[in-house]
């Protein structure tokens, strides 16, 4: 199967789902297409008697295709990029410090806790895992998912300030976590038995963090600048000017070495609209914004139609499943600790409001980025140095029940959270 048939394949399932999820299950979006990815590759596996030359093909499909690299290279930077071009900039900026300390001190606090958490529990069920390894999966895991979290939030009742801080921490904490996951992976491949050295660890910081940032900062100031220059009377130029911005600047980012999700966030925030003065709201078109948010639609559909069906090449087994349900309980830990030291420390000095550490953690979702961690540790299974299959497998079996509970039961319980959050500050403004 050629990558055209493919390609048609993924958006006649996107365009089913996303019609029966409108009309019948009328869930948030992510909810709705991961809960009918995963029953379609179910149907696909139970049914396998039946159906034994569709399970042929799901399984051709998903072991065929790199989808690592169709994730960083492709999907994320579109929805990232149109994810940023509905932040509002002036609340981000209120918030900058809040979101500061949650994607750098949260993600280090959660890898670490999950990874000798796990380290610590796994032998109780006969596993035995390095440590290294334990935290490459506390690494990959940590960054929640802006993909799904500004899914969820769009229909939020939240103030705008908390979902500054909920879309902003979702957004920039995926730099640092892939610096963190890189860097232990590097010590992992190694083998210098866990010293890390702080110039080398320093200098990929730099690199991929403040590059990232550096070249999204050039080509979304060059390109509003191309915006302003066209004055929306050329509404196909404005999106080919935005499309170019994507493209081009993730294949320079990948050629730098640089974060190419930092990059596509900062170009989001110099294109949006919302937070800006009146010149610049003006500078992208209405249709702009149309077209991103149909590109959102679509890769968002298509995203999770993958990460429900990797469960069909995934090899189960009653130990993996006892691992990944101590994972899921580690990792809901984990963020209450990285989400509540933080903000314990910044509530001495400043406002917070009530439910934020609750609110932080229970939306904290996982998704595409955790998952394609995982299975880009497929690639360093090739060479003598590299982890085993069986390791690898184990840890695409836990980052994927994480995943899959975060979207599924913490995704379709967070809006009661936000209700109440919600009428609590509604009755406290109206007490003053």
């Amino acid at each position: 199967m050629d990558v055209l048939d493919f390609i048609t394949i993924l958006i006649i399932l996107a365009a089913f789902f996303l019609l029966f999820n409108v009309k019948y299950l009328k869930l948030p979006s992510t909810i709705g297409l991961m809960i009918m990815a995963l029953s379609l590759s179910l149907f696909i596996i139970f049914g396998e008697v039946i159906f034994r030359t569709l399970k042929e093909l799901a399984n051709q499909l998903m072991t065929e295709y790199n989808f690592s690299e169709v994730l960083f290279k492709v999907m994320l930077s579109f929805l990232l990029f149109a994810g940023a071009l509905e932040l509002d900039l002036r609340k981000l900026g209120e918030e900058k410090w809040v979101i500061f300390i949650l994607a750098t001190m949260g993600v280090l606090i959660s890898t670490f806790v999950v990874g000798y958490a796990m380290y610590f529990l796994l032998p109780f069920i006969d596993i035995h895992l390095d440590l290294i390894y334990c935290l490459l999966f506390g690494g990959l895991i940590s960054p929640t998912d802006p993909i799904s979290v500004l899914a969820m939030i769009k229909k939020s009742t939240v103030s705008k300030n908390l979902e500054a801080q909920i879309a902003g921490e979702s957004l920039f904490n995926d730099g640092i976590g892939v610096v963190v996951f890189l860097t232990i992976l590097h010590i992992a491949q190694s083998g210098t038995g866990g010293h890390v050295d702080p110039w080398s660890v320093g200098l990929l910081f730099g690199q991929e963090v403040i590059g990232g940032i550096g070249l999204g900062a050039v080509f979304g100031f060059l390109g509003l600048r191309l915006l302003i220059l066209i004055e929306n009377e050329y509404t196909e130029i404005e999106v080919l000017v935005t499309l170019s911005m994507v493209l081009g600047g993730a294949s320079v980012a990948e050629m730098l070495h640089v974060s190419g999700p930092l990059a596509m966030v900062t170009m989001g925030l110099f294109v949006g609209n919302k937070g800006r003065s009146s010149e610049l709201e003006k500078a992208a078109g209405e249709y702009v914004y149309k077209f991103w948010h149909l590109m959102d639609e679509a890769m968002n559909a298509i995203l999770f139609i993958l990460i429900g069906m990797q469960i069909i090449v995934i090899p189960w087994s009653l130990d993996y499943i006892l691992a990944a349900a101590f994972a899921i309980v580690i990792v809901l830990i984990s963020r209450v600790i990285g989400v509540g030291i933080p903000i314990s420390f910044y509530r001495i000095k400043n406002h917070i409001a009530k439910y934020t550490i609750r609110i932080l953690t229970w939306s904290g979702l996982r998704g595409g980025i955790s998952v394609a961690l995982a299975l880009s540790l497929y690639e360093y299974t090739k060479s003598e140095a590299g982890m085993s299959r069986d390791i690898v497998n184990l840890i695409i079996i836990m980052t994927y029940c994480v995943v899959l509970f975060s979207i599924v039961v913490q995704g379709l319980t967070v809006k009661k959270l936000f209700e109440k959050a919600a009428t609590y500050e509604e009755q406290q403004g109206k007490s003053k």
